[in-house]
């Protein structure tokens, strides 16, 4: 287990922008190792706490994310509903916690148990909601869709980023940095599919939510921004998805490490000037006619 790390110094606007300003500009020049580890050092999140919500699934976009932010040098934590989160967490040497994030109360026990036990989080990705085997998505035309598969798939889909969001994001101000990145998808954001209407709304709310809370906190330091994936190859993805993937621009469905690429570059120290915008990964379905 991680031990807690001191508290950080407050935001510093004028150094975070003489970080970013100090790079060449039109040429390497000098030295080429040394300004490497220069923009290496302004990606790096040594010193950061991540949390990275549904990341109990070992070919899951979830744990790609956990992973790639681990290997950029952040103490992470990962949450799930079940008990193989621990043997994610183990696997890239995290601390794994288990709660329902669609509960009120156990999101604020999961808040004060992740900062007892790692410090005090600086990134969260929001990436609990997506479906699988074990508990699939509601497929039904709205005609057929109960009220309460309805509010199922925005509790799970939505409601979840909003707790997390929220348990973490005063913290993150009052320290005057932090990065929150909530996984839509690019159904609701730039398509959709039949009987999948609820799913759709979720993750359209989830980029307003994202929008709305960047405004909030602009000031603070503090980013929020959203990735959509599209078409991915996970553990739980159906063989109709895979083959609309095949069928797509590039031929193949996305990998869960493509999706982990984009939600790190938001969490990254030198992505401080980008702020609500959502990034579809989508192999370029969307932009095809």
């Amino acid at each position: 287990m991680n031990s807690p790390r001191p508290r950080q110094a407050p935001y510093d606007r004028d150094g975070d922008l003489a970080e970013v300003i100090d790079l060449p500009a039109n040429e390497l020049g000098g030295d080429q190792a040394s300004q490497l580890g220069r923009i290496q050092e302004l990606d790096s999140l040594a010193g950061k706490i991540a949390l990275v919500t549904g990341a109990g699934a070992p070919d899951g976009i979830g744990y790609a994310i956990a992973t790639r932010l681990r290997l950029l040098g952040a103490a992470v934590a990962v949450v799930s509903t079940t008990k193989r989160i621990h043997e994610r967490a183990g696997e890239i040497d995290a601390v794994g916690f288990v709660a329902d994030l669609t509960d009120e109360a156990e999101v604020g026990g999961l808040a004060d148990a992740v900062t007892d036990a790692v410090g005090e989080v600086d990134i969260v990705v929001n990436n609990a909601g997506l479906t699988s085997k074990t508990d699939p998505a509601v497929v039904k035309p709205v005609a057929q869709l109960s009220y309460a598969d309805w509010q199922t798939e925005l509790a799970r889909n939505l409601d979840t980023s909003f707790l997390v969001s929220r348990a973490f994001v005063q913290g993150m101000a009052e320290r005057g940095w932090g990065r929150i990145v909530n996984v839509a998808a690019a159904i609701g954001v730039v398509n959709a599919v039949p009987a999948e209407a609820a799913y759709a709304a979720a993750k359209a709310g989830v980029t307003g939510l994202t929008k709305a809370l960047a405004t909030e906190v602009v000031a603070d330091g503090v980013t929020v921004n959203a990735v959509a994936p599209g078409l991915i190859r996970t553990g739980s993805s159906t063989v109709p998805e895979l083959q609309r993937g095949l069928d797509g621009p590039m031929g193949r469905p996305g990998t869960p490490e493509e999706v982990a690429a984009a939600a790190a570059f938001f969490c990254a120290p030198s992505a401080s000037y980008v702020t609500g915008q959502t990034l579809v990964v989508d192999g370029g379905t969307g932009i095809r006619g």
